[in-house]
């Protein structure tokens, strides 16, 4: 299939022209400025562009959390495309090169936080929070300069149809328990996947506490994540009674009862070797089963957990 652009295209913007120089992927290309800066080009025929667009427009102005718009592509009008800014790395790449410190941790996670915090209170949910959706610029006094939010075209209100209709989001591994049974999500989701992140960073070397043993093909890929919340974070709560049916509830339930409690792992029990009493104490507030039981986000950033080193 012939690509949306061509290496060398020129695309004209409402403030710039760029130069087509490399497909990253099937959406997503570098082009450089008349002054010879490198920007990010998503094009597609989906209105997934629009949307990144228009959250972009609205939300960019209160955070710097948030990767920004920098232009629209006028000419050629199809496809449709934007102009982002460029970083130079994503936390999935950056964290497997080297592992951060807590102290870059913190860093990272507050930055995190302050790009959910002005989602969130607007009713806003990102969806697809991961490692490889916040991305960094390297400083020299410090690792990390730039940490923002990307990724925002799966950006829905709660009270959008997406919502409403319980769609499927975001990444298996990285998803929260209330969308990986198809219960009714919003902003916890995002925060489940936050405490999810905090803990890859946390324990390094491509470390994901929900990975399952069997690829992504398996039948089996997402009820043995599920196993995994309950092996870690459950059981699950009784709570549940209130957001899940019969069926949903059964399952939970048959997670429980082929899970010897001897093969637990509680989170609650990780060794001072593994893991620091602050660090654990910090993630067990978030990764609550129950989405009604998480913090908020801006709950989350006056935590304690940031004061320390």
């Amino acid at each position: 299939m012939r690509p949306l652009l061509e290496l060398g295209q020129a695309l004209i913007g409402s403030r710039n022209t760029y130069f087509v120089t490399k497909q990253l992927c099937e959406n997503i290309w570098l082009a450089r400025s008349k002054s010879e800066q490198t920007f990010l080009i998503k094009c597609a025929r989906h209105p997934r562009i629009a949307n990144e667009r228009n959250i972009l427009k609205q939300f960019q102005s209160q955070t710097t959390s948030l990767r920004p718009l920098v232009d629209e592509i006028k000419e050629p009008a199809d496809p449709p495309a934007i102009v982002l800014k460029y970083l130079n790395d994503d936390l999935l790449k950056a964290s497997a090169a080297k592992r951060l410190t807590i102290s870059e941790i913190k860093y990272v996670s507050k930055r995190i936080l302050e790009g959910l915090r002005v989602l969130h209170d607007s009713g806003y949910v990102h969806t697809d929070i991961k490692l490889d959706n916040v991305l960094v610029n390297y400083g020299t006094e410090s690792r990390f300069t730039d940490v923002q939010l990307a990724d925002l075209e799966s950006t829905v209100h709660t009270e959008s149809r997406f919502c409403i209709n319980r769609d499927e989001i975001g990444t298996p591994i990285w998803r929260s328990p209330e969308a990986q049974l198809g219960l009714q999500w919003g902003p916890p989701t995002d925060i489940w996947s936050f405490g999810t992140m905090v803990i890859s960073l946390i324990w390094g070397d491509n470390f994901f506490i929900f990975k399952p043993d069997v690829p992504r093909s398996s039948e089996e890929y997402e009820l043995k994540i599920l196993a995994k919340y309950h092996t870690y974070f459950g059981p699950f709560p009784s709570s549940y009674s209130d957001l899940a049916d019969k069926e949903t509830l059964e399952i939970l339930s048959w997670i429980q009862s082929v899970i010897p409690p001897t093969t637990m792992k509680p989170f609650s029990r990780a060794s001072r070797r593994e893991i620091s009493e602050e660090d654990k104490n910090f993630i067990l507030k978030i990764m609550k089963l129950d989405p009604r039981d998480r913090p908020t986000a801006n709950e989350t950033l006056g935590d304690e957990w940031f004061n320390g080193g």
